[in-house]
């Protein structure tokens, strides 16, 4: 059985594990990804992100078409995506906010 990740938009850095994914294993881009096949760097849990290809240290990354977070390292192309290496960028919007309200 082809195992298969999500992507969603063509400007998006990260598609979406559909099942989990382990280390060595082909895993196929479905969506706008078109069924192109990526190798699997380390094991990704069913429903989490995987990179679709490098992303430098700093580097906003993109999801839906949208900015998700930032790289908090370098993230290379079929590795897992998640908190210990990435900074979400939602929260961070709505800290700006309320803290522009209340004079911060």
């Amino acid at each position: 059985m082809e195992k298969t990740a999500i992507q969603i938009k063509e400007s998006d850095h990260v598609a979406t594990a559909t099942v989990e994914l382990l280390p060595a294993e082909t895993v196929i881009v479905s969506g706008i990804g078109n069924g192109r096949p990526l190798k699997v760097e380390e094991k990704i849990p069913r429903g989490h992100k995987i990179a679709l290809r490098d992303i430098a240290a700093q580097e906003e990354i993109h999801k839906y078409g949208e900015v998700i977070g930032v790289a908090t390292e370098a993230i290379l192309a079929g590795h897992w995506v998640h908190v210990h290496n990435c900074r979400g960028a939602k929260g961070r919007r709505f800290d700006e906010i309320h803290a522009q309200k209340q004079g911060k």
